[in-house]
């Protein structure tokens, strides 16, 4: 795998041009790096096209016969008031952490939204858990937590429609793993986000999003591998109910705007679209002489 990813990193180096679902303006430092002399020596990677971002439509299953429960119980819920803990296809918590992420969510008060999905399996500490492709909730969270905040909570196994639930307008802030569309997906949704990172970029996502656009808080205990319940507690409460979760969401909304902005006509978004085919163009000219 190591040796892949580096001739996939060295073709890369060899490309006349990057097209990227973003805009500029949200991720302008990541952006000119490409085209200073630091980035692959000897060589400046002039030709960069944000063309996004995208606003998800694409991702919702428009056949679906049925509207997700999930969507239906969101919509009896007051503005901007759940949690959305979102799972993963890759990289899913350990069973431990669940029950840890569990009790910090029922000691906050808070209503929520939670995905979950069977803990990652042979690198599991909890091997023995019997749990199958669909998982165990009665096993994996603590005992009668589900009874005990059923009037406040819903937790569904595996799967929700992720983007139908960021742009419901109950849902107040998302715990993420920090992949970069979902983050997109989120800014677009006028959602912030807690950040929980757990593997191949998301740590380097979690800095651009606390500090450079500033549209999420971390949890800290990802730095030890492993999240306590107090913080979880304490997280949820600030960004829900707190001055800094306020801060937050106008952060979001500012940045939701700049995306808007850069795909309307004349942004930089759709400027950047139109010119990537005429670029095109010219450069198979210029190769082909």
């Amino acid at each position: 795998m190591c040796k892949a990813m580096m001739n996939i990193w060295k073709r890369n180096t060899e490309t006349m041009g990057i097209l990227l679902n973003t805009a500029e303006l949200l991720e302008s430092r990541a952006v000119q790096s490409p085209r200073g002399p630091l980035c692959v020596p000897e060589r400046i990677l002039l030709l960069i096209y944000c063309v996004g971002p995208s606003d998800g439509k694409g991702t919702k299953d428009e056949g679906r016969a049925k509207r997700n429960e999930c969507l239906e119980w969101l919509d009896a819920l007051p503005d901007r008031s759940i949690v959305f803990l979102c799972s993963v296809s890759k990289g899913a918590l350990s069973a431990e952490q669940l029950k840890e992420i569990a009790v910090g969510m029922e000691r906050s008060g808070q209503r929520f939204l939670w995905s979950v999905r069977t803990p990652a399996g042979s690198d599991s500490p909890e091997k023995h858990l019997k749990v199958g492709p669909e998982p165990d909730l009665g096993v994996l969270l603590p005992q009668g937590f589900l009874e005990r905040t059923k009037w406040r909570g819903l937790v569904v196994k595996s799967w929700a429609p992720q983007m139908d639930v960021l742009s419901h307008r109950a849902t107040g802030v998302v715990l993420t793993h920090c992949g970069w569309n979902s983050v997109l997906e989120a800014i677009v949704a006028r959602v912030p986000m807690l950040c929980l990172p757990l593997e191949a970029e998301q740590k380097m996502n979690k800095v651009s999003m606390t500090e450079d656009i500033g549209v999420a808080m971390e949890l800290e205990g990802y730095m030890r591998g492993f999240i306590k319940e107090d913080e979880v507690e304490a997280k949820v409460r600030l960004v829900i109910e707190g001055e800094e979760g306020r801060q937050l969401r106008a952060r979001v909304a500012a940045r939701r705007e700049e995306a808007e902005a850069a795909l309307e006509e004349g942004g930089p978004s759709l400027v950047a679209f139109a010119q990537f085919p005429l670029d095109v163009d010219s450069l198979g000219k210029q190769l082909g002489e």
